[in-house]
């Protein structure tokens, strides 16, 4: 008889019996989905892995604690036999072909009912991919097409540019430390969306290269603005281009909400009516140093760390850091926009007790191809910054987690 290739369909699972034979490895990797389409999951197993113990007590499926039995399968909607057992897995499949119950296998795909697609979520569409016949099956080949065609769409590469869909409003996007490929990726969804991108000098550059050419780019630098009026400049342009009907991103470096004055842009849209949707962004203050080889803490080296501003020097009577308390401090310290600061920053900690031979790591580029770092200690920084030239934008990683790892800069 010619082999037919599977008819796709979607299993409306909530509230009905769903069987799982077997608590190992693929019971694992499958549950999750099961428990998320609602099903009522009944699992029959001697054993089970940690992972499944632990949704049998956060109560999201019920264990009975022994082999399969005939009768399992009664007043089931769909069954998946994954035990060791290749007879028990027999017997099982047979019992669901007798009460027509839809039914995966592990160890036999030519002897299931059903087949298990590769599947993934954007947006809330569901891809799912399957080959014709079981013989020709390859785990690895659906999986890529699966992955290729959710990264199409989450990024918004594989949707022609007519079907994009455009919400006017305001989307706040977290960048990320510069390197493109940590936006994340709904940020990087909703730039392909975009009528209008807002940006500035640490937004990650490369992601506007990719932008259609009737994406209109603003860098928020050339701005026209009077003296100190910067941000009130930006609030106007992100709320004047939101009320043509626009879908206008706002994309910022790091994390908006670190240093990145997010909250006044979103405080400016409310008090105008503008919808505006906060995508967070992957923050420099961890992932520089972590690109540097530079843990923000490690045990039995460092139990917590302060992130702090150092674009005021201690001694500005406009400074809030409470600097003598940093100071008693035995975690990490990581400083952002610190550079023109630093030699006051270290005399300020060493004079409240911060030992002189405190280790410092100074990430210049942090995540970019230009990313340099070049370590010193709270005596030596300030003329380290000098002698070798550092400039912003630069992370400085002050505690004894600069010695943890190797230096990739060695």
């Amino acid at each position: 008889m010619a082999e037919h290739p599977a008819y796709p369909v979607g299993l409306r699972l909530t509230g009905r019996k769903v069987v799982v034979l077997g608590g190992g490895q693929v019971a694992q990797r499958r549950l999750p989905a099961l428990i998320a389409a609602g099903g009522d999951i009944l699992l029959v197993s001697p054993t089970a892995t940690p992972s499944v113990e632990a949704m049998v007590d956060a109560g999201e499926l019920t264990w009975e604690k022994r082999p399969y039995a005939e009768g399992d399968l009664a007043d089931a909607w769909y069954a998946l036999i994954a035990t060791s057992d290749t007879e028990a897995n027999t017997l099982a499949s047979a019992e669901a072909e007798r009460h027509r119950v839809w039914c995966v296998r592990s160890d036999d795909a030519d002897a299931a009912t059903a087949w298990t697609p590769a599947t993934g979520t954007s947006e809330g569409v569901t891809i799912a991919v399957l080959t014709s016949d079981a013989r020709g099956r390859d785990p690895r080949h659906t999986a890529a097409i699966r992955d290729a065609v959710v990264e199409g769409l989450r990024d918004g590469t594989l949707v022609a540019p007519h079907h994009r869909t455009r919400t006017p409003g305001v989307a706040l996007v977290g960048g990320g430390p510069g390197d493109p490929d940590l936006i994340t990726v709904r940020g990087r969804r909703l730039l392909a969306e975009a009528d209008v991108v807002i940006t500035d000098h640490l937004g990650p550059r490369d992601l506007l290269a990719e932008l259609p050419q009737s994406v209109e780019v603003i860098d928020a630098a050339k701005l026209p603005y009077g003296r100190f009026m910067a941000q009130e400049a930006i609030n106007d342009a992100l709320i004047e281009h939101a009320r043509k009907g626009r879908s206008v991103v706002r994309l910022k470096g790091g994390d908006p909400f670190v240093y990145g004055r997010g909250m006044e842009e979103v405080q400016a849209l409310a008090e105008a009516g503008i919808p505006c949707t906060v995508v967070p962004g992957i923050s420099s203050s961890i992932s520089v140093p972590g690109a540097a080889g530079i843990p923000v803490t490690h045990r039995g080296v460092a139990h917590e760390f302060t992130v702090v501003s150092g674009h005021i020097a201690p001694d500005d009577e406009r400074s809030l850091v409470d600097w003598p308390a940093l100071a008693r401090l035995t975690g990490t310290l990581v400083i952002l926009m610190g550079v023109g600061t630093i030699g006051r920053v270290a005399e300020t900690l060493i004079a409240h007790g911060k030992s002189p031979d405190t280790p410092v790591a100074l990430v210049q580029e942090g995540t970019t191809a230009a990313q340099r770092r070049v370590d010193a200690t709270l005596a030596t920084v300030a003329e380290t910054v000098v002698a070798e030239e550092i400039k912003p934008p630069a992370v400085i990683v002050i505690g004894e987690v600069v010695t943890v790892g190797p230096n990739p800069s060695k």
